[in-house]
């Protein structure tokens, strides 16, 4: 079996574990919430927990109701301020927003992307490399990336450095997982114009059927769950496709 161990920093840190939340629409909105749940439980756990930064430039519209964690008050607003200050007020965190576009210039130790375009991700690849010479509290291990179609989505969580494993005479391990662009690289080759905002929600939802964030995100955050409470994966990403109810694995190769 091929498995990966998870960097001993991320189990045992002198600090909170840095996580760059980029994108906060469907996805991002919905593993914002996640991500806070899985900070409680491993403080409960003895960990120090996570500190998020949320990225994102956008403010909420109309067609964000419904499918995304927005309510009417929050119309025109910044979603990554919104989002945050509520997570912040109801779970007691000091995460911070940032109510921008993402540049890669404040790196983390896990980046998650949730943004829509092949574009983004190839753009965002150029900056996430390793930097083992930053302090180890922006130190960059891992990305995870989530993307969708409308009702088809997948998770790829890669490495930025190489991660030291153990030796293993019960496992092969590895000590890198492809990032998404290296996963896909056929993304570097796609021609697609910038994705327009939806005048609508029933507009967005021909877009995006209504559950496939929710579903996305919460897989997603299992991967994340299982690096921080395993200390080892066997998956690095999964296929999800709500049409006929079935996720598919991807295994570590």
């Amino acid at each position: 079996m091929i498995v990966h161990y998870t960097e001993k920093y991320l189990l045992n840190p002198v600090h909170r574990i840095t996580v760059n939340l980029v994108g906060l629409g469907g996805t991002g909105s919905q593993m914002l919430t996640c991500l806070a749940r899985l900070n409680e439980t491993l403080k409960a756990l003895g960990h120090p927990g996570l500190h998020l930064k949320a990225w994102d430039p956008d403010t909420v519209t109309s067609a964000n109701l419904g499918r995304q964690l927005f309510s009417p008050a929050d119309l025109n607003q910044s979603k990554a301020i919104v989002l945050t200050s509520r997570i912040n007020r109801f779970m007691g965190l000091d995460w911070e927003a940032h109510p921008r576009e993402y540049n890669g210039g404040e790196p983390a130790n896990i980046l998650i992307t949730c943004i829509d375009t092949a574009a983004g991700r190839v753009a965002l690849s150029e900056h996430v490399v390793e930097r083992k010479t930053v302090e180890v509290i922006k130190r960059p291990y891992y990305w995870l990336d989530l993307g969708n179609l409308q009702k088809t989505g997948q998770a790829i969580l890669g490495t930025v450095n190489n991660i030291s494993q153990p030796k293993s005479d019960e496992h092969t391990t590895r000590a890198t997982l492809p990032n998404v662009v290296k996963f896909f690289p056929r993304l570097r080759k796609i021609k697609e114009e910038q994705q327009g905002p939806s005048c609508s929600l029933a507009e967005a939802i021909r877009k995006q059927d209504l559950f496939i964030n929710s579903a996305l995100a919460q897989f997603g955050a299992t991967l994340l769950w299982k690096l921080f409470r395993e200390g080892m994966i066997r998956h690095h990403g999964f296929y999800l496709n709500l049409d006929t109810l079935q996720t598919n694995p991807i295994p570590i190769k």
